[in-house]
């Protein structure tokens, strides 16, 4: 009976290595998932790198944003999809550093929940205000922030932290205003119903080439080429400044390790070309990408980093 079983199986397991052969990685549409809205850098920078696969492989791409709880509907959904390598998840350190220090519960764990595919890109962020903020540089805005109430918006944990820094190295109190994403908090900013925002430049950048925002400054240890006549945060009054996000690749846990590998490849291709190269260059990002061990480190470095600006900020978790 043994030996009938045993020999059964064997048909069965050379159509599934057939199978597999016939049908390499990738052979139907992968869906990126995005914990952000349009508009976003994150969403840009999943759309250019989608269609560029798309290019390469002649596989359909489709970008799916979850935004809400920064980042951590999409971070859920994305854990939770089969662990074949056709649902991904192109985040930031909101998600994978920050996250775990903001909220008592996440509905994900960031490392055991996902399987590390590669970094992408590393950003800065700019701070803008509203114009009817009577502060014309970084500090005449702490100056201000000591006399008036001012409030900030944040749609994800860079927004938030960053802005949570700058009060923290200016002893100032700013009043916190939340939103699902940082589109939205833009659109709020430009409107008046907030005061100012330290956001990264895909969001704030056309707002301010519009005349509709002001900034006073970009997070970088040195000038962006982009907006070359904005100093650095810690140039134009507040030494030490500095705070960057990153976008990274992942696949939920389990994803087997050659389609791991597979979407590594997929990915540097993408970033390779000129199309991406062409957005990252004018979001102001530079790519920074890595191997899926070498994320995985970088990861566990950034959670204990974030971790310890969290803290000091004095930032309660949810």
């Amino acid at each position: 009976m043994h030996l009938v079983r045993t020999f059964t199986l064997l048909p069965a397991l050379a159509l599934a290595a057939l199978s597999a052969a016939a049908n390499p990685y990738p052979s139907k549409p992968i869906t990126i998932v995005v914990g952000s809205s349009a508009g976003s850098t994150t969403d840009g920078l999943a759309r250019a790198i989608g269609q560029e696969i798309t290019l390469e492989t002649k596989i359909p791409v489709i970008v799916d944003n979850k935004p809400g709880a920064s980042g951590g509907i999409a971070a859920q959904a994305a854990a939770r999809a089969p662990a074949d390598g056709y649902t991904i998840f192109i985040t930031t350190n909101t998600t994978q550093a920050a996250n775990p220090h903001l909220f008592r519960k996440l509905g994900y764990d960031p490392v055991k929940d996902f399987a590390p595919v590669g970094a992408l890109v590393k950003g800065w962020l700019l701070l803008v205000t509203n114009p009817s903020v009577k502060a014309q540089n970084v500090t005449e805005l702490a100056a201000l922030a000591k006399k008036q109430p001012l409030t900030f918006g944040a749609g994800s944990s860079s927004a938030r932290v960053a802005s949570e820094l700058f009060q923290q190295m200016t002893h100032t109190q700013l009043t916190y205003v939340p939103y699902k994403a940082n589109p939205q908090a833009i659109i709020e900013l430009v409107g008046g119903q907030t005061d100012m925002m330290i956001v990264d430049l895909t969001t704030s950048l056309p707002q301010v080439k519009a005349g509709k925002l002001k900034v006073l400054g970009i997070s970088s240890p040195k000038r962006s080429p982009l907006v070359p006549d904005v100093p650095t945060i810690a140039e134009a009054g507040l030494p030490g400044y500095e705070i960057s996000y990153w976008n990274a690749v992942y696949a939920p846990a389990g994803t087997p390790a050659p389609v791991v590998q597979r979407l590594n490849e997929l990915m540097q291709k993408a970033l390779a070309t000129e199309n991406v190269r062409r957005f990252v260059e004018q979001n102001g990002m530079e790519p920074f990408t890595s191997t899926p061990a070498e994320l995985a480190t970088f990861q566990a470095a950034e959670y204990k980093r974030w971790g310890t600006v969290i803290k000091t900020a004095g930032i309660q978790p949810e």
